[in-house]
């Protein structure tokens, strides 16, 4: 007897009777408004995909560690190191925490020091030493992030490598040598574009004789991402970012397979979840058809060696515990996308220095999806997947419109030069900041359901929490690193740092649903300032309720009720409480220019920017920002 499949007593559903329905079902809604997402990447997906929307797909027909390599640079596992990042502030104490992590999970480490040339604790052959001290680095990868410091930093490790009798060939890391990255962020380069380029030269020459199997040049497309930009913009310009370096370098007489073996991607990686896992899929993709148009030869060589970081952009100070989760998902999306490695930021990263709890919680991140969740046992988990499918298509075309359009105004630098990189980027970033703003893009502890009895200010570096832009004449306008919640949080410090506590009164009236509603809205919406909020059980009068407003020394009255109600209401509230206090109606009520005409103006509702509107109040009650 043949075998039956699963579905056969069903029929086959055809796409066009799917959308019938949906229509049916919207009752004259429209489709395009209710159903498909308009992404910040500026490409639409649809609610809904099927077999036939990945029929002219051509890279699906080939597998795991094959070029594309969209499935993969893995044959046998999804395997990836589980990197630590260790900031270099004394070289003893660097050395002692990486001995601590190394019997806790980790399978390389990150040495991280400032950018600026000369500015390294890793001046000499004796400080790599301390800092390496019972470190083996044919058994450990070693990166060093460390910007103009890295033809140094190189140099020293290969004579650590001699010293030991290493075997060269076994030492594997990278260091971050990119001085278009840095030119972006710090708006000069070290010494200037010819010398610059001329010692990267240098470092490619001296990795490939000396340490073959090291990577030296980064391409750091996190840069993009902490500056607000979009997943499109950070795959263009990184990948404009590489083609330049192959362009240049291959001039000065290296082969494309040379440069792109010392070549590693530094992504960000956010809570765009899906679209983090098509982007990881979508750049290696487009690496290997540049790396072909440069003519690269050999598949290891084409093959984008991915390094992810967690998003510091999502990060904040306020319910930073939130940041686990949010490192969470994330290292889920770079993992499953199938980074080759991954840095899981502490969740206080952005506001103190990394404590062995908030290290250990990192770490621990990783370990579990590796350990418990087994997330290194299958190669590209996502294949197949009809949404992530198309994701990675849109990511690619889009990114590749983008990428063509830089290389018509000269290549990146040129871009740079001309200020279009910054534009993008501002452009985007800006869009990003307004939805934060107005909580079209929430971040939970900040802009929506805030815990309004924190405290922070004895805990944060507001060095660290709010970096100020960088100082004097630079050869390009940087673009600038910023977090979503760091406005919120500026307006809560502000707060904290008054001589009181502005006290919000829910004066809650009539209908009952509706002011209970009302008040929780109103409780959320004050809580984002870190304001007391008096809720109440409701008031058999305007003048009951504001008398009990005026008891409770309240700066700011709320009224909470139906919108039948607001037209009596809300002006008898007002003159109960004179001008002692700030009233405020919860809602749009259709008696809105009626209640403005009384000289009653504030009005919070799903519509208000509530950072606007939170800072409106701040101006009113005399609380000065920071």
């Amino acid at each position: 007897m043949a075998p039956r499949k699963l579905f056969d007593n069903f029929p086959p559903v055809t796409s066009r009777e799917w959308e019938e329905k949906i229509i049916a079902d919207l009752k004259g809604a429209d489709y395009e408004k209710k159903l498909v997402w308009n992404t910040l990447e500026g490409f639409k997906v649809n609610p809904y995909y099927r077999t036939e929307h990945l029929s002219d797909k051509e890279y699906l027909e080939g597998f795991p560690g094959e070029y594309p390599f969209v499935r993969g640079n893995q044959t046998n596992s999804n395997d990836w190191e589980i990197r630590q990042d260790i900031k270099l502030d004394n070289l003893e104490t660097a050395n002692h925490k990486s001995l601590f992590v190394l019997d806790r999970g980790i399978t390389s480490l990150g040495f991280i020091s400032p950018p600026y040339k000369d500015t390294s604790l890793i001046k000499n052959q004796n400080s790599l030493s301390i800092l390496l001290k019972d470190i083996y680095p044919e058994c450990i990868r070693l990166y060093f992030v460390c910007g103009y410091n890295a033809p140094l930093v190189l140099k020293l490790l290969h004579q650590e490598v001699e010293t030991k009798k290493l075997d060269p060939a076994k030492i594997q890391g990278a260091t971050d040598f990119d001085p278009l990255g840095y030119l972006t962020i710090l708006g000069n380069f070290s010494s200037s574009e010819k010398e610059d380029f001329t010692e990267l030269a240098r470092l490619i020459s001296f990795a490939e004789e000396k340490l073959p199997s090291y990577k030296v040049l980064g391409i750091n497309g996190v840069f993009f991402h902490n500056a607000g930009a979009s997943i499109v913009q950070e795959m263009a310009f990184a990948l404009s970012m590489a083609a330049e370096y192959l362009a240049r370098m291959t001039d000065s007489g290296f082969t494309a397979d040379t440069i792109s073996r010392h070549m590693q991607f530094n992504l960000g990686v956010g809570s765009n979840y899906f679209m983090e896992i098509a982007k990881i899929r979508a750049f290696r993709y487009l690496w290997s058809k540049i790396a072909d148009t440069f003519k690269v030869e050999s598949n290891q060589a084409r093959k984008a060696d991915i390094h992810s970081i967690t998003s510091e952009w999502n990060q904040t100070i306020y319910d930073p515990y939130v940041n686990v989760l949010r490192a969470t998902t994330e290292s889920m999306a770079a993992v499953i996308g199938g980074t080759d490695s991954l840095t899981v930021r502490p969740f206080t990263y952005n506001y103190k220095p990394t404590s062995k709890f908030s290290g250990r919680i990192s770490r621990n991140i990783q370990i579990i999806l590796k350990e418990e969740a087994y997330l290194s046992k299958i190669v590209d988990p996502s294949a197949g997947s009809y949404y992530i499918e198309n994701l990675t298509d849109s990511l690619i075309n889009e990114s590749w419109n983008l990428f063509l359009k830089i290389e018509d105004e000269g290549g990146y630098l040129e871009a740079l030069k001309k200020g279009i990189i910054q534009k993008e980027i501002e452009t985007v970033a800006d869009t990003r900041r307004k939805s934060v703003a107005s909580r079209r893009e929430i971040l939970l502890g900040t802009n929506q359901y805030a815990n309004s009895l924190e405290s922070v200010k004895e805990e944060i570096d507001e060095n660290l929490a709010f970096p100020e832009p960088v100082p004097g004449d630079t050869l390009v306008t940087p673009i600038r690193k910023f977090r979503g919640a760091m406005d919120f949080e500026k307006l809560r410090l502000a707060t904290e740092n008054h001589p009181f506590r502005p006290k919000v009164f829910l004066l809650t009236l009539g209908n009952l649903t509706m002011r209970k509603a009302r008040a929780s809205f109103s409780s959320n919406f004050f809580g984002c300032a870190g304001y007391e909020v008096i809720d109440n059980m409701g008031f058999d009068s305007p003048e009951q309720g504001a008398k009990a407003a005026l008891q409770a020394r309240a700066d700011i009255v709320v009224v909470c009720s139906s919108d039948e109600e607001y037209a009596e209401s809300v002006p008898a509230v007002k003159e109960s409480l004179g001008e002692k206090v700030i009233l405020v109606v919860a809602g749009a009520p259709a008696c809105m220019e009626e209640l403005k005409s009384k000289g009653i103006g504030n009005f919070i509702h799903l519509r208000s920017n509530l950072l606007e509107t939170l800072n409106d109040i701040q101006n009113k009650l005399g609380i000065q920002g920071i």
